[in-house]
């Protein structure tokens, strides 16, 4: 018998407005990156200190028009998936891999009000349901793309 389970659930900030693209069949993808924070505890002092580590995540069709209509860059944001790694070859000739979360769902963090008080949302971004699932049957396969963006911090 043999285990299979590949769930990953991540609470972050995004790092960048996001920018809804289609495939070439018309399919709606999103690729983003959130900002997750981690704690730990410092050799030299019992002291935790704050790191982030930046997440690399794509969304596929009705999933990634919910995150790109109601999340800007800073916006807390909440995702469940899971990790996938795709290879390519550039245009150099040299293999490139990338791993990121595939999300299933996406959903708010924040409620309106600690939401309206961050510069980077929109007033009316929270007048919808809280959360979109969408069924994580059949995603396409990726397109080449460059995940090279630069981060805005």
């Amino acid at each position: 018998m043999s285990l299979n389970l590949n769930k990953v659930v991540l609470a972050g900030r995004m790092t960048a407005d996001p920018e809804l693209k289609q495939t070439p069949s018309g399919v709606s993808v999103l690729s983003f990156t959130i900002a997750v924070n981690r704690s730990y505890v410092s050799k030299n002092s019992d002291q935790g200190e704050r790191q982030a580590d930046f997440i690399n995540v794509v969304a596929w069709r009705n999933t990634a028009e919910f995150i790109s209509k109601y999340f800007r860059k800073g916006s807390a944001i909440c995702v469940s998936g899971s990790i996938q790694t795709r290879s390519w070859q550039d245009q150099q000739g040299q293999r490139r891999y990338a791993t990121e979360v595939v999300a299933d769902e996406a959903m708010f963090v924040e409620s309106r009000s600690e939401s309206t008080s961050q510069s980077s949302y929109t007033p009316d971004a929270y007048t919808q349901a809280p959360s979109f699932s969408s069924n994580p049957g059949s995603a396409p396969n990726f397109e080449d793309h460059n995940t090279d963006d630069d981060l805005p911090f």
